[in-house]
């Protein structure tokens, strides 16, 4: 999972908005197993993190390699609005937005994995791990 992230990064998140599921694409990051992600604090995904912190993300399969590993994740979200994180997870793929890691509106989603599912291939059955 953790080479996956450092390959690509990109994957989708799931959140629940008006009690039905939410998804958008996000580039994520991680230190170990716990999974972040930066949003403009005055997004959707924020709102629905504050009402209902449980979260989806899919990680894996992309157009080239429909028959690959990916992975899914359960995990709880919070909101990382401190300096120190907002400093140590800025990546130049964010410089269009936002304006640097001291934004204002820069936030990250600070995901940690309560249940993983790790699928070798697509149409095998699940290798399973709670945390």
């Amino acid at each position: 999972m953790m080479d996956m992230l450092d390959e690509s990064g990109v994957g989708t998140l799931a959140t629940i908005q008006n009690s039905k599921p939410f998804s958008r694409f996000m580039l994520f990051f991680h230190e170990d197993l716990t999974i972040y992600a930066a949003t403009n604090k005055n997004t959707h995904k924020v709102e629905d993190i504050e009402a209902n912190p449980y979260v989806h993300i899919l990680l894996g399969l992309d157009v080239k390699n429909t028959n690959g590993e990916y992975f899914e994740i359960e995990a709880k979200a919070n909101i990382d609005s401190s300096l120190e994180s907002r400093r140590k997870f800025w990546d130049e793929k964010l410089r269009d937005w936002p304006s640097g890691p001291d934004d204002p509106n820069y936030v990250l989603l600070k995901l940690e994995p309560e249940h993983i599912r790790y699928f070798s291939k697509a149409g095998e059955g699940p290798e399973e791990l709670s945390i």
